[in-house]
């Protein structure tokens, strides 16, 4: 379904000249603004035998666009480590770098790494996250929503936003910091400790690891907490250190935020117990942890589907499938939307029109047991936690997205998809 955008791109970068002395330059600024013109996360150019291969990640599938002849590769691998103010003649190790759009709206990031064939990139394309300002533009759940705006107001505790890469975890991080910024004017202490900023946040005071200078995010961490801060930002928790200090930080008098990756609310918790960061700790610390996905929204062009196989084994009626039209570039798809799932046993914050006090205990008892993954998703649905799988298959069942792409999303787990009957309702 994706040769209609193939052939498009092809006639308009391949086709250059390649006589012409600024047919590097001209293929450079053609991708990447065929990039943002597709709304692309990320472009890769990928050398083989053949060529430099082109692809878009476009709502997190990625797209063959073009391929360059193999002897125009490194003139164009070049230009864009000039463009990012990178060393051309170095090809043998890693680089990062940093350019901006010419109209300066758009910022990107390249990296570069030595393979098989010579030089690979990519380049990560910022730009899209100004549509994705303030909680509200996130179009979260209501009951997760008002649950996470409590938690903002809170003075103290962690705040965990999890998910596999790509799931935007970050961008609802940058959200909250807005949040907090606006409704603070300035009267809030907020900080953060970021590998990389991604984006500039007016009111928060941000700063960057710098590994040469012996600054990590833990080090980062803990500097910062003479900084007299109330309301801490960390990246990402990657390793023991780091979380350790970040979950002390919310025991100390300062709101955390911060990302984690993880598959699910419960399974964050089982994650940082293998951290060997103490049930108690958990226990008393975290106010909530937001586990997201994004998921792609079917085109205006899908259509009904009425074979059972197409449900793909999901407990669910109504099945849309994607068609493919020009509007979409032929994959079905326009756009992604979140699923999400909010695990927290504080009351006020926990789904309490859905909860009561007496699962919530149980839910913390839970925890402090160090009981596994399946065991706490339990609890949480008794608590009133809307699962994954149950806001998937509302979704699907409001023509919002396939059967195919929950798949691919969530994966095959038929316990899982099973689980999904009982109880709940959507997050989408």
């Amino acid at each position: 379904m994706q040769h209609r955008l193939k052939e498009r791109l092809e006639a308009e970068l391949v086709g250059l000249d390649p006589s012409d002395p600024q047919y590097a330059t001209r293929a450079v600024d053609g991708m990447l603004a065929a990039g943002r013109a597709l709304g692309a996360s990320d472009l890769h150019l990928q050398p083989t035998a053949d060529g430099l291969e082109l692809k878009f990640r476009v709502d997190g599938v990625l797209l063959p666009a073009a391929c360059f002849p193999a002897k125009l590769a490194a003139n164009i691998l070049a230009r864009l480590k000039v463009q990012a103010q990178l060393l051309t003649y170095q090809t043998d190790r890693p680089q990062e770098g940093r350019l901006r759009a010419a109209d300066g709206e758009v910022e990107m990031r390249v990296a570069t790494f030595p393979t098989l064939y010579g030089e690979r990139a990519v380049v990560r394309l910022f730009g899209r996250g100004r549509q994705y300002q303030r909680l509200d533009d996130l179009a979260m759940p209501a009951d997760v929503l008002e649950g996470l705006r409590r938690g903002l107001d809170e003075t103290s505790g962690a705040i965990l936003v999890s998910g596999p890469a790509g799931s935007g975890k970050t961008t609802t991080v940058y959200a909250c910091l807005r949040e907090m910024a606006q409704r603070a004017q300035g009267a809030r202490s907020l900080v953060s400790i970021e590998d990389p900023i991604e984006v500039a946040v007016p009111g928060v005071a941000q700063a960057q690891v710098n590994p040469t200078a012996g600054v990590d995010l833990s080090h980062g961490l803990r500097s910062l907490m003479r900084q007299d801060p109330e309301v801490i930002m960390v990246g990402e928790i990657r390793d023991r250190p780091t979380a350790e200090a970040a979950l002390q930080a919310s025991l100390t008098g300062h709101l955390l935020l911060t990302t984690f990756h993880a598959g699910s609310a419960a399974e964050t918790i089982g994650r940082l117990l293998d951290m060997a960061i103490e049930p108690y700790v958990l226990r008393s610390g975290v106010l909530a942890i937001v586990n997201q996905r994004l998921l792609r929204r079917l085109c205006g062009c899908a259509r009904p589907n009425d074979d059972p196989d197409a449900r793909l084994g999901l407990p669910v009626g109504r099945v849309m499938a994607p068609v493919g039209c020009p509007s979409c570039h032929g994959t079905g798809y326009q756009g992604r939307f979140l699923l999400v799932e909010m695990l927290s046993w504080k009351a006020g914050i926990a789904a309490s029109h859905r909860s009561d006090e007496a699962n919530r205990s149980q839910l913390a008892k839970a925890v402090l047991d160090r009981a596994d993954t399946s065991t706490l998703e339990r609890i949480a649905a008794l608590a009133g936690m809307t699962s994954r799988w149950q806001g998937a298959c509302r979704a699907v069942e409001n023509g919002l997205t396939s059967p195919a792409e929950v798949r691919r999303i969530l994966g095959f787990s038929g316990r899982a998809a099973e689980g999904a009957k009982n109880g709940g309702s959507s997050t989408a």
